[in-house]
């Protein structure tokens, strides 16, 4: 871990990772090194590990610029409505994705792990729905990730053809979120 010293005037040395005994460790200065590179290509603001023997909290000052990506266009089949699912508060079960009708466009993915909410707060009306039309700079969620909400823009135009996950629903990096048709 990065550690700093203070030095008899004043100022902080920083002295890279070292043990407890203040040996250095060129090789954990690399890990750490390739962990905040990682974290900026994923768009992760901060991260914490700990183990037996080490703790490690970074945190980057500025977000990461957002990843651009280009959704493939990949048909795929969008569940079917359930009775009483018209207030989007309630959460549907899974359909038999076999069964269900098929929806063209591009899968929109998401660009992170976290959790998927589709509105800025829970009495919020959602960014977009089925049907509406959106911009390359148009929000279509918020994902949050280690307590920072993060909103995800659509880096497309087009028309919301489905919504693939639930409000509040735990998402993986590249998992689909949305199907836009151009």
């Amino acid at each position: 871990m990065a550690s700093k010293r203070s030095n008899p005037k004043g100022g902080a040395k920083n002295t890279g990772a070292t043990d407890a005994s203040g040996t250095s460790h060129p090789e954990k200065v690399a890990q750490i090194q390739k962990m905040i590179d990682v974290m900026k290509a994923a768009g992760v603001v901060e991260l914490e590990m700990k183990d037996a023997e080490t703790a490690l909290r970074i945190r980057l000052k500025e977000d990461p610029a957002p990843l651009a990506f280009a959704p493939a266009a990949v048909p795929v089949s969008a569940p079917p409505p359930v009775a009483g699912a018209e207030d989007p508060k309630v959460a549907t079960p899974l359909a038999d994705v076999s069964a269900a009708p098929e929806v063209e466009g591009e899968i929109f993915k998401s660009p992170m792990v976290g959790t998927f909410y589709w509105a800025s707060s829970p009495e919020a009306d959602p960014y977009v729905k089925e049907g509406d039309r959106v911009g390359e700079d148009s929000t279509l969620c918020v994902i949050e990730a280690m307590k920072v909400m993060n909103e995800i823009k659509a880096d497309m135009e087009g028309v919301i053809a489905a919504v693939l996950v639930e409000n509040n629903e735990p998402v993986d990096y590249g998992q689909p979120l949305f199907v836009i048709k151009a």
